[in-house]
């Protein structure tokens, strides 16, 4: 009797967990979106912006201008981590060119 409560409870907390997931997915997919074009942004001032990250910002408008705000959430999040590899590769050029030169 207590094992099948137990897991009564552990299976209404996971859906009730599942179901907050889902109802905030669109505000999940506006702050990664936000996030994403923001460090987009950075690498622009940094003049390293890549075409890839782009490209995956509007698949993510474009997913979530379906209702896909799932995939949109993942998309937003893959750009976010391309602008951030190109923040890092810009930094990090900046001064390591200077290795190369020949002495």
């Amino acid at each position: 009797m207590r094992v099948s409560t137990l897991s009564l409870a552990s299976v209404l907390l996971i859906a009730g967990a599942t179901s907050t997931l889902a109802a905030g997915s669109e505000t999940d997919f506006k702050a990664a979106y936000a996030a994403a074009e923001a460090a987009n942004k950075e690498a622009g001032a940094l003049r390293n912006q890549w075409t890839t990250t782009a490209a995956t910002l509007a698949d993510a408008k474009k997913a979530a201008d379906k209702g896909e705000f799932d995939q949109a959430t993942a998309l937003s999040r893959e750009a976010e981590a391309l602008a951030k590899a190109s923040i890092f590769q810009a930094t990090s050029e900046k001064e390591a060119w200077k290795a190369l030169v020949i002495r």
